[in-house]
């Protein structure tokens, strides 16, 4: 009650991008579209659209499944804050989810030990690296980093909460194996991006511990050290040691990509961010609804035979694509609302954010609902 009651213009916010995400979704008179949406009514009489009635989404169906994801968040939201409110569920919180990360990275790691075989209703169709239960890479690397963030934040929260006693010994062996079992399937994966937001955390929390320097935290500072030397000895001595400086190469790779080169679209990364960027002017003010970028990809590049891109590669161009100037200008207010806490300037949360930062220019993983969910709830941990 007292986070609904401190939060009730960013609540009133949300609800109001509800209200546009639906809004999206509603047909509307065509005549009203070459106004809303001009380029939308360009489509649809190169179509020769004979209908009356239109909605402003290019997929109203993917842009419905959108509204029920934003939905789901702000109730599991409202869930979370109900039941994990005391340190010591904040703490059982952390450990199911670097338990969850274990799992998910023991199960990877044996896959691809045997070469990523089919699975069940599972198609692995990477043999030369580890995804596990996920099909991208990236967005399993992410997923991981996520568990592996919150096994450090365990550790570094349990002395404190905790009295030194055989279950709280034993529970911290377990989070370090887990925190190792998940190290192998970040490195396994091979997501310059995974790995370089991987490492440059660790980098983040040994130079916090460093700089703090709690007693406490000694045994936390060695277990960072620890999982730096065993990655480096992996990667260099198992995989190779070019291996080490290809997670840095990204940010050189995707910003030489993105760079205004030449004014033809490629079907690289940084081409397809390019693309993104000039749809988003097009649907500058109400967008194309959510899940309307693979639509877009095929109305543009209808002679491709089997090359297509469902997301932009950059969740930020994406987002203000879908949403609109209108949508984007909502969601982000009331984000900021919910942020201006005291609470919410924490160490935890401006790692959270950097990795978030990232994602959002360099990836599409914060379209995937878990990623959402996950960082969701471990920013909101602090409130």
């Amino acid at each position: 009650r007292k986070i609904l009651s401190t939060n009730k213009l960013a609540i009133k916010l949300y609800v109001l991008f509800i209200s546009f995400l639906i809004f999206q979704t509603i047909p509307l008179p065509i005549e009203w579209l070459s106004f809303l949406s001009p380029e939308k009514y360009n489509f649809l009489n190169k179509l020769e659209f004979n209908g009356n009635f239109n909605p402003i989404s290019l997929s109203p169906s993917n842009s419905y499944f959108s509204l029920l994801n934003y939905l789901s968040i702000f109730l599991f939201l409202i869930i979370f804050k109900s039941l994990f409110y005391k340190k010591k569920y904040i703490l059982e919180f952390y450990y199911f989810l670097v338990f969850l990360g274990a799992f998910a990275a023991s199960v990877a790691i044996y896959f691809y030990l045997i070469g990523n075989p089919d699975f069940l209703m599972l198609k692995n169709r990477h043999t030369a690296h580890a995804t596990g239960f996920f099909i991208n890479r990236t967005v399993f690397s992410c997923f991981l980093t996520l568990c592996f963030f919150s096994g450090i934040e365990y550790l570094k929260m349990i002395d404190h909460y905790q009295k030194n006693n055989t279950d709280t010994f034993f529970n911290k062996i377990y989070v370090r194996i887990f925190l190792l079992l998940t190290t192998i399937a970040i490195i396994t994966t091979f997501s310059r991006l995974g790995n370089f937001l991987f490492i440059s955390l660790i980098i983040m929390y040994i130079s916090q511990a460093l700089y703090t320097n709690d007693k406490k935290n000694r045994f936390f500072l060695i277990t960072l050290i620890l999982i730096v030397l065993f990655d480096v000895l992996i990667l260099g001595f198992y995989f190779g040691s070019e291996k080490l400086l290809q997670r840095y190469s990204f940010l050189q790779n995707e910003i030489n990509d993105y760079l205004p080169s030449s004014t033809e679209i490629s079907l690289s990364r940084g081409g397809i961010v390019k693309f993104a960027f000039i749809e988003f002017k097009k649907f500058i003010f109400f967008g194309y609804g959510g899940g309307g970028f693979e639509y877009l990809f095929k109305i543009n590049f209808q002679n491709l035979s089997t090359d297509f891109a469902s997301h932009a590669h950059s969740d930020f161009l994406e987002f203000i694509g879908e949403f609109g100037l209108i949508g984007s200008t909502l969601i982000s207010l009331s984000l900021l609302f919910t942020c201006a806490n005291k609470k919410f300037f924490s160490f935890k949360n401006f790692l959270l954010c950097y990795l978030l930062i990232f994602i959002l220019i360099f990836d599409f993983s914060f379209h995937i609902p878990i990623i959402q969910f996950l960082f969701i709830l471990l920013l909101s941990v602090s409130y």
